[in-house]
Order: C-alpha cells, then sequence, then structure tokens
C-alpha cells in the first residue's frame, strides 16, 4: 500500500510552503513537527529531512513554540546521530542564530518605540484636546518607561533565547560526537548572561552544567557518552569552567564564582595534563578576588603568592624557550613588581588576633573550620595550610621586598622589623595617604589599621600598667580619609577581650584603659590559624620591648636553677670530680657492650621489620576493609541526603506555588485598585479585601464614574445645541447664494460628463465592430473544434456514467443487505428486550405476593398477641377485685375493732417488751441509739396512769379531719396490695386478723398507728420505687389484711375540702 500523499519530505515541504502563503504558518508548524516526531520518519534519508528541519525551526522561532521545537530537536537528534552529526549541528545553530537575531530585533524596537515616546512627549499645542484613544491608553498602560518597553517587547525574546541555550545543551549533553558544539554553545550561553546580566539565569546554568558532568560520570559506559579521562574532553571543560569563573566575577556573584573555582579544582584533579599557565593565573587571580570579598585575608595572601610563583615560573619558562608565549600570562616586570607588591601588601594585611565575632565554645564550628581550611587550602593546591609568618618567610627567602614597590617596603619595616608604637603614625601616614590613592590598594586600608591596632596594644601592654585613651587615640592617628574614631577603638578592644587575645579594663567615666598587671595570670596565646583568618607565627612577632611581670613571675624558678647550677661548678670541686667519674664510667660501659648491643639492634631491627610488614599488610587489608565500609556509608548516606533533598524540594516547591498563588492574587487586588484608581484604599490592607467587597466598590465606581458621563454628555450636549443652531442661523442667510453656484456648478459638470460619455461609447463601439469582423473568419474553425472535442467528452462522460451506475448499484445492493441485517439485529434485540421484561415483571408479582403473605402473617401474629395480652389483663383485673374486696374486709374488722377500743378506753394497758416484739414492726436504729416514737408513748402511759385514755384517744379527738372514711378511702386512697412471695398476707393483714380474732393476748398500741400513718397514696398506677405497702415480713403466717393507715396531717400536706368535711 502507498504512503499518504503527505508522508514524504518533499511532500511535506511543498505543503508545509503552501500553508505559509495562505497565511497559515501555525498549521504548518504543526504539520512539520508531526512529520518529524512520526515513527515514519526514523527510516528517511537525513538529507530529506533538514530540509523540513529547518523550515520547522524557523516557524517555531517566529511563533515562539519552544517546546515544538524541542521536541522536533530531541527526534532529530535521535534520528541522525548515529548517522550524520553534521546535520544536527547544523540545525541547532540555525536554532540559536535566529533566536539570537529576534533578540536583537526585539532591541531594535524597544529603542525605536522608547525614542518615539521620548519624540511624543514634546507637545507643540498645549491647547490641543486629548482623543478618547489617547485618555484609554493613558488609563490602562499609565506612563511609559523603558523598564515597560523592555518588559513588553525584549524580554519575551529574552526568555526565549534562554530556553534554547538550555534546550540546545539538553540535546548535547553527554553526546562524545557532539562535545565541541556543546562547549561553544555553553561558551554562547555564559556570553549571553553577562551581556543582558541575567544573574538568575546564570546560576541556573552552572547548576546544569554540573548536573551534565554528574550524569555523564553516572553513565560513562553508554554508546557516545564523554570520557572525562581523554585529555581533549577534560581541556575543554577546564576552558568551559574558567569561563564559567570569568562571569560569575563579573557579575560579582562570589558564591557561584567559588563553586565554579571548586568544579575547576576537581577537574584539575581528574585531569592527567597539566593546565596551562595561563589559565592556572586567572584561577589564581579570581581566587584572590573572591578570598578579598569573603575577607578572608589569610588565603588571599597565600593566593597572592600563588599566583607570583607562578608568573616566576612562566617567566623563566619563556626566558628558556620550553614553553610558548600564547600558553602563559604576561609576566614583565612590571607585572612582577605589582605582583610582588600584593603579596607583601595582602600579607600585611592578615590580622594578627581574631577580630571576628565570637561564637562562643563551639566545637563543630572548630572543626568545621577545620573543614573549610582544609578545603582551601586544596583548592590552593598547597601541602599545608598557610601562616602568616610562613607567607613572610617564603616572600623574604624569594626577595620579593627587593621587587615591591617602596612605599611597601616601608609599611613592611614599620609593621614588622621596627614598629614603635609612638611614631607609628607619624611615619605611616604618608604610606597610607598613597595606598589610598591606588583604588586596587585601598581595599587594604582596614585590615592593615587593624593589625596596626593590635601591634600597638601589645607593645603598649608590655610598657604601661593604665593608659588613657585620648592617648591611645592621639597614637592611632591616620590621614584624614581614613580617620579611626574612638568608638571604632572600643570596638576594637571588646572584640579582643571577648576573644581572649587581650586583656584590657576600660573605665568609660575617666577615660583610662587598665592593663593586665596580674603576675599569675597569663593572656591567651596566639597561634597559628586564628577564627578571623590570622596566622601568627608560633614563637610570637610582636617585638618585645621588656618583660611584663608575669613573664618574669614564671620565669623566676629556671633562673634560679641556672644560677645555682653554674655556682655548684664553681664552688665545689667534688662536683666536677664526681661528673666526670659518672661520664668515664659510662663510655667504659658503652665500650664493653658495644658489639652485643649493636648485635642485639641488628636482630631487633629486622624483628621490627618484620612486624612492620605484617603491620603494613593488616592497615591495608583493613584500610580496604574500611574505604569499603565507607564507600556504601556514603551511598547510603547519599540516597538518603538525595531523599531528604527531594522531599526538602518538594516542600520547597509546594511553599513556592502557594507563595506565588498569593503574590498572583495580590497583584491582581492592586492591579485591579490601581485601575479603579481607588487611591483611598491603598493604606487598606489588601489581605482583607474579598471579590465581593471589590465588586462592590467597583460597581459604586461605575455608577459614579456613569454619572458623571452623563453629566458631561448633558452639558456637552446643551452646548452643541446653541452651537448648532447660531450655525444653522448663519447658514440660513447664505443658502440660496450657495445653491445657484451649486446648481451651476453641478450643470457643467453634467455636460462635460455627457459629452465624455459620448465619446467613450463611440469609440468603444468602433472597436467592437473591427473586433466582430475580425473574429468572423474564425468561426468555422472554432465550430469544427467545438464539435469535435464535444463528440469525445460524450463518449469519455459515457463510460463514466456507466461505471457510476454500476457503482451506485453495487452501493444500493450493499445498502439494501446492511438494511436487513440491521431489521434483522433489531428484531432479535426487540425480542430480547420483551423476554426480559416478562421475566422482571414475573418476579415482581412473585416478590409481591410473598410480601402479601409475609404482612398476613404479621397481622395473624400480632392478633394472636393481642388476645394473649387481653386475657392477661383480665386476670389481673379478677386479681386485684379479689384483692380489693378483702382490703375493704379488713378495714371494716379495722373499724369495728377500733369502735370497740374507743367505747372502754379504762382497759388499755400498755403491752410489755416481750409481748410485742412477735407482732410490733422492727425497730429502727436512732441516731444516738435514742428511744422511738412508740417507746416514748409507751412509757408516757405506764408513768401518766390515768392519762392512757385520753393520750390514746386524742389523735383522733384533736384531729378528726386528718384522715377520710375508710369508705371513702377505699376507692380513691387506699394503697394497692402487693403481690408478695406464695401470696401470703401482709404484716397489717396478719395484725388485723390477729384484733379481729380477740385472743388472750393484748392488743397494739393504737396511739402510734395515726402518727405512723404512710406518706399519701396515689389514686392508681405503680408505686415509686422505694415506697413499701407492708412490713416486708413475708415468712410470718397467714393474717386477715390491715386497714390503710389514715394521713397524718402534718404541716405540708393538702387535704382537699370534700375529704376535710367528710372526715
Amino acid at each position: 500500500m502507498p504512503p499518504p500523499p503527505h508522508q514524504k519530505p518533499e511532500n511535506v515541504l511543498k505543503r508545509a510552503h503552501e500553508l505559509i502563503g495562505v497565511n497559515q504558518a501555525s498549521a504548518a508548524l504543526t504539520l512539520l513537527h508531526e512529520h518529524i516526531t512520526s515513527k515514519r520518519s526514523r527510516n528517511v534519508p537525513i538529507a530529506s529531512l533538514e530540509p523540513v528541519m529547518l523550515l520547522l525551526v524557523e516557524l517555531s522561532v517566529e511563533h515562539k513554540k519552544g517546546k515544538l521545537a524541542k521536541d522536533a530537536l530531541y527526534q532529530y537528534k535521535n534520528i541522525a546521530q548515529n548517522t550524520n552529526v553534521a546535520t544536527i549541528e547544523l540545525v541547532l545553530k540555525k536554532f540559536i542564530e535566529l533566536a539570537a537575531e529576534k533578540v536583537t530585533a526585539a532591541q531594535t524596537k524597544a529603542d525605536e518605540v522608547q525614542s518615539s515616546i521620548e519624540a511624543t512627549t514634546n507637545i507643540d499645542d498645549l491647547e490641543a484636546s486629548e482623543t478618547p484613544e489617547s485618555i484609554l491608553l493613558a488609563t490602562v498602560s499609565g506612563e511609559q518607561s523603558r523598564d515597560r518597553t523592555d518588559r513588553a517587547i525584549v524580554t519575551p525574546w529574552l526568555k526565549f533565547l534562554w530556553e534554547a541555550y538550555r534546550t540546545v545543551l539538553d540535546i548535547l549533553r553527554n553526546n562524545a560526537r557532539l562535545e565541541i558544539l556543546y562547549q561553544s554553545t555553553a561558551m554562547q550561553a555564559f556570553d549571553f548572561c553577562l551581556k543582558y546580566t541575567r544573574k538568575t539565569e546564570f546560576r541556573r546554568l552552572c547548576e546544569l552544567l554540573r548536573n551534565h558532568v554528574q550524569t555523564a560520570a553516572k553513565y560513562s559506559a553508554q554508546m557516545h557518552a564523554i570520557n572525562l579521562n581523554d585529555p581533549d574532553t577534560l581541556q575543554r571543560h577546564l576552558e568551559t569552567r574558567f569561563q564559567q569563573l570569568n562571569v560569575a566575577v563579573e557579575l560579582e556573584l562570589w558564591q557561584e564564582a567559588f563553586r565554579s573555582v571548586e568544579d575547576i579544582h576537581t577537574l584539575l584533579s581528574l585531569s592527567k595534563r597539566p593546565a596551562k599557565n595561563v589559565m592556572m593565573a586567572n584561577y589564581y587571580e579570581k581566587l584572590t578576588r573572591i578570598f578579598l570579598v569573603g575577607e578572608n585575608y589569610l588565603f588571599h595572601a597565600a593566593a597572592w603568592a600563588r599566583y607570583y610563583n607562578l608568573l616566576r615560573q612562566s617567566a623563566a619558562l619563556i626566558a628558556s624557550g620550553h614553553s610558548k608565549k600564547a600558553d602563559n600570562p604576561a609576566c614583565s616586570d612590571a607585572d612582577l613588581q605589582r605582583a610582588a607588591t600584593f603579596v607583601i601588601l595582602s600579607a600585611l594585611s592578615i590580622p594578627v588576633i581574631s577580630t571576628s565575632r565570637s561564637r562562643g565554645a563551639m566545637v563543630d564550628f572548630d572543626e568545621a573550620r577545620k573543614n573549610k581550611n582544609s578545603r582551601l587550602t586544596h583548592l590552593l593546591g598547597m601541602a599545608q595550610a598557610p601562616t602568616r609568618a610562613g607567607l613572610f618567610r617564603d616572600a623574604l627567602s624569594k626577595s620579593l621586598l627587593r621587587r615591591a614597590q617602596p612605599q611597601i617596603r616601608d609599611l613592611y619595616n614599620i609593621l614588622e622589623v621596627d614598629f614603635h608604637p609612638l611614631s607609628i603614625c607619624q611615619k605611616i601616614s604618608p604610606i597610607l595617604a598613597e595606598i589610598g590613592a591606588d583604588a586596587e590598594m585601598q581595599k587594604y586600608i582596614l585590615p592593615l589599621q587593624q593589625v596596626i591596632l593590635t601591634r600597638l596594644f601589645q607593645q603598649l601592654s608590655q610598657v604601661y600598667e593604665t593608659v588613657d585613651l585620648e592617648f591611645v587615640e592621639s597614637l592611632a592617628q591616620f590621614p584624614e580619609p581614613f580617620q579611626v574614631t574612638r568608638g571604632t577603638i572600643e570596638k576594637f578592644i571588646m572584640n579582643g577581650n571577648k576573644k581572649g587575645d587581650l586583656a584590657i579594663r576600660m573605665d568609660h567615666a575617666t577615660g583610662v584603659l587598665s592593663f593586665d598587671a596580674d603576675v599569675f595570670s597569663s593572656a591567651k596565646a596566639v597561634h597559628a590559624g586564628s577564627a578571623a583568618g590570622s596566622a601568627e607565627s608560633e614563637t610570637g612577632s610582636v617585638q618585645r620591648l621588656q618583660s611584663t611581670p608575669s613573664q618574669i613571675v614564671r620565669s623566676q624558678l629556671t633562673r634560679l636553677a641556672e644560677a645555682l647550677y653554674t655556682t655548684c661548678r664553681y664552688i665545689d670541686p667534688s662536683f666536677n670530680e664526681a661528673r666526670i667519674k659518672a661520664r668515664d664510667e659510662a663510655l667504659a660501659r658503652a665500650k664493653a657492650g658495644a658489639e652485643k648491643e649493636h648485635q642485639e639492634v641488628l636482630a631487633r631491627k629486622e624483628i621490627i621489620q618484620k612486624r612492620k610488614d605484617k603491620a603494613s599488610e593488616a592497615q591495608a587489608q583493613k584500610e580496604k576493609e574500611n574505604a569499603r565500609k565507607k564507600l556504601l556509608q556514603e551511598q547510603a548516606l547519599q540516597q538518603a541526603e538525595a531523599a531528604r533533598l527531594a522531599e526538602e524540594q518538594k516542600l520547597r516547591e509546594a511553599k513556592r506555588l502557594a507563595n506565588e498563588r498569593e503574590q498572583i492574587k495580590r497583584k491582581e487586588v492592586e492591579a485591579l485598585l490601581k485601575d479603579m484608581k481607588l487611591e483611598e484604599l491603598q493604606g487598606e490592607d489588601i489581605e482583607t479585601l474579598d471579590s465581593n467587597k471589590i465588586r462592590m466598590i467597583k460597581l459604586q465606581q461605575l455608577e459614579r464614574e456613569k454619572n458623571s458621563v452623563a453629566e458631561k454628555l448633558r452639558i456637552t450636549g446643551k452646548r452643541l445645541d446653541h452651537l448648532e443652531r447660531a450655525f444653522r442661523k448663519e447658514e440660513a442667510k447664505k443658502l440660496p447664494e450657495d445653491y445657484a453656484k451649486q446648481r451651476e456648478r453641478d450643470l457643467a459638470a453634467y455636460e462635460r460628463t455627457k459629452a465624455q460619455t459620448l465619446k467613450e461609447a463611440e469609440l468603444k463601439h468602433k472597436a467592437d465592430v473591427e473586433l466582430k469582423h475580425r473574429l468572423t473568419r474564425l468561426m468555422p474553425f472554432y465550430e469544427s473544434f467545438r464539435a469535435d472535442l464535444h463528440e469525445r467528452r460524450r463518449d469519455e462522460f459515457e463510460k463514466r456514467r456507466r461505471d457510476a451506475e454500476r457503482e451506485m448499484e453495487k452501493q444500493i445492493n450493499a445498502r439494501r443487505k446492511e438494511a436487513r441485517e440491521k431489521k434483522i439485529r433489531e428484531k432479535r434485540e426487540r425480542e430480547e428486550r420483551e423476554r426480559q421484561l416478562r421475566e422482571a415483571e414475573e418476579r415482581a408479582a412473585r416478590e409481591k405476593e410473598e410480601e402479601r403473605k409475609r404482612q398476613e402473617a404479621r397481622r395473624e401474629e400480632l392478633l394472636r398477641l393481642k388476645e394473649e395480652k387481653e386475657k392477661e389483663r383480665e386476670k389481673l383485673r379478677e386479681i386485684a377485685a379479689r384483692q380489693q374486696q378483702r382490703e375493704e374486709e379488713a378495714m371494716a374488722r379495722r373499724k369495728a375493732e377500733k369502735e370497740k377500743l374507743a367505747s372502754a378506753p379504762s382497759a388499755y394497758r400498755p403491752p410489755a417488751a416481750a409481748e410485742r416484739t412477735e407482732a410490733a414492726p422492727p425497730r429502727i436504729a436512732l441516731a444516738g441509739n435514742r428511744p422511738s416514737w412508740r417507746e416514748r408513748e409507751a412509757a408516757k402511759a405506764a408513768a401518766g396512769g390515768e392519762a392512757a385514755a385520753p393520750a390514746a384517744a386524742e389523735p383522733a379527738a384533736e384531729r378528726p379531719r386528718a384522715a377520710a372514711p375508710p369508705a371513702e378511702r377505699t376507692e380513691a386512697a387506699a394503697p394497692p396490695r402487693l403481690a408478695l412471695a406464695g401470696n401470703r398476707p401482709s404484716w397489717r393483714e396478719r395484725e388485723a386478723a390477729k384484733a379481729a380474732a380477740g385472743g388472750s393476748a393484748p392488743a397494739p398500741t393504737p396511739a402510734p398507728a395515726p402518727e405512723r400513718s404512710a406518706p399519701p397514696f396515689r389514686a392508681a398506677g405503680p408505686r415509686p420505687t422505694g415506697e413499701r405497702a407492708g412490713s416486708g415480713r413475708e415468712n410470718d403466717k397467714d393474717v386477715p389484711p390491715a386497714e390503710p393507715l389514715k394521713a397524718s396531717g402534718a404541716p405540708g400536706k393538702y387535704v382537699p375540702k370534700w375529704r376535710r368535711e367528710g372526715a
């Protein structure tokens, strides 16, 4: 099967040009991108794809379609990298060139726009009215400026060019066949960042290049991967990193410059070929600038020393002819003198003591400082960390003082050789003035002042105990631009005391400085490599004028021992004889055992060598094992660190997105408020403004603007009405005259037009007649040709018509067949749906019938339960009726008993305790073991004699209305009888039965009965929890039911009127 018509590259290119011709460049770009990214394009010859790719790059740059270009370039690289690398370089260079041209064109356009804006600002007519377009433009865009013009015109193309550089570098990375183009593109990207001062893009570019190098080391086994062990490849990478270092220094990105230095050092450690001297000179020169900005004067001076040594070596190589002049830096006498001057000056600027702020006793900080110094030492290529004394010693050994400038030599002699605090200012002032005049040396004045102050205080502390602060100020007088204030001196003293390098007390009241005068104390020894980058000599470089009291105290015992030893040697001869005799004996013993000791030493040497070999083997094995463990640990740490960094990156990205959303929201609100010209809301918190409030403010503003515009329109319309009326009044006077003139002009124009038309018609008629006569001779030939052509086309038409009829018949038969199959299929589907519907209806009917049966069964069950409950209620009613009958009988007996007792009061006797134990209710143990009410009443009855009968009848006489008659309380007030276990009678029923029987036992005491009446009962329903109808003695024998208790009549109990009257 042949490919589609636009599948070949030539056809695609032709179609794209056609689309471009009809102003459809975006469609052409899409067509080219689809063709390049198609799988069929992988087998197409590269020579055919190259024009397509070039046109795609042009269109993508023209329309700023960077993503489409990136996809197409990646696909094209995969297609062509194994066959033709030159075409990839051609396309990528074209891509970069077009993007750079667009940036240049955008800059030119921005300059033109800015010049036109500046030109339009000079308005000639100050009274000219503004047009609506200018008012609207001024309201929307505001005042134009250079930054706004660049942001609108140049910045988008700058962004596109930056994305183009990134895309090309990503495409070319880790490919040895494209390494040269990769390095050249990186150089162009550096130039782009430097030309347009793109600091952020430069940081990203440096990070991108580092990632590419790490990726190359990680995937070195891939095909066409770059090999960092190749000297040429490594040399190209070094050149790129040196350019990166230069650009970082030019942009003053010192942190990025330091990282670039570390990258260079890493590549230099991998390189087997030494770097060129000119490159290393640039390396050390940039290091000096980096360390100076970081105020690390020690390593700054060490970098200058390395730079000077490199210049000396280059000069020697060039003089001997062993190296080319192009591979070495400029090393003339002036360059050597300048380098020597800066070596001495930077070494003099190294602080003698620590002048940085104290960080306290931080052990981890000391460890970090050691690691940092070790890293910096390795960057300089030194075996050990530099010191201040070591730098001076090296400079003096190489005779740098003779090469340095004269004022620098004088400065060295003043500070290091012949330092005197009283004359330092007079000697050093002209030198500082000369140094301050040089822009490069002016940066060293501040550290030189710190060194001078340090020397000054160290020597003053050797001579004086107290000194006036004004005297110190007079000693520390510098030239006028570099004057040291009193505050600076106090700050220096306090900082030195804090670090422990000085021991000075300051009295602000008297303005006196007191040096440490304690003979048993010693100031902190200044050692090499202090925290501020100082490196004082271990033996001390301060010129000693005299010994301090503390030094005298510390050395007095040593001096005494030396004096005593010398005295003994001269006074006591036996001391010398004994010493000489011991020396002779030692020599004799040494001669006697020399040979034996020699043999023992040789044997011991062999044993030591064997042990040393074994120890070295064990140490090598141990180091190998430790290296393996360390490698595994580092890999685990790297993985953990990578995971942590990824998580932190994710969190930072989320936080950044949230902040960006907040900023965008805030900017939108600010822009909206600015467009609305709401100056009164500028001070208000924008975060409190929501969409509703802004909408309300906007509506209010629109309403005000609408009213203002309406008022202006009304005034303008009124003015126009008056003006139009005046115009028409004046026009009416001149209309007849104007009409006459216009009529004359119209008649004249009509006559001219008529004559011209007649003339042109006559000429055209003559030409047409002549053409007719000329064409009449051709008519026979035309008629014969037409007949032949008609005959040929009729045959062709008949053939096509027959073919079309056959095709139509075939299509009709196919459509008929399809229609029949469709009807059969629809019939089957309809029957299937009907079957499913019937099954669903039958299933629903079954479920409905089952539900009806369940409902009937449930109703029958409920009726059965209802009948059972009704039977139970009937039984309960019968039981209640019997119970009520028994209670009525008991109450009748009780009433008869009471009437009998009331008629014979003298026959009453209080029962004894033994007689009441069986029938009386149980006694309650009251508080304090007090007698109950019944016991107190019995005692009164026993003591009163004849008063017993009135006491027994008192409740009935005094409170006749306290209780209702038994007949009235039977139905409503009688408490319901509790069903006891075994259907046994309660205590009241048993007492009532005993009273009715008579018996020989005395009757219960009637008096307490009214007082012990139960609390008022409810008419019906169950009793509350805790109420008791009887005594609770279920174990007694069956007795008749007891009468109901009477109401107590206590205060607070309401008794109805009908009950009181009935009682």
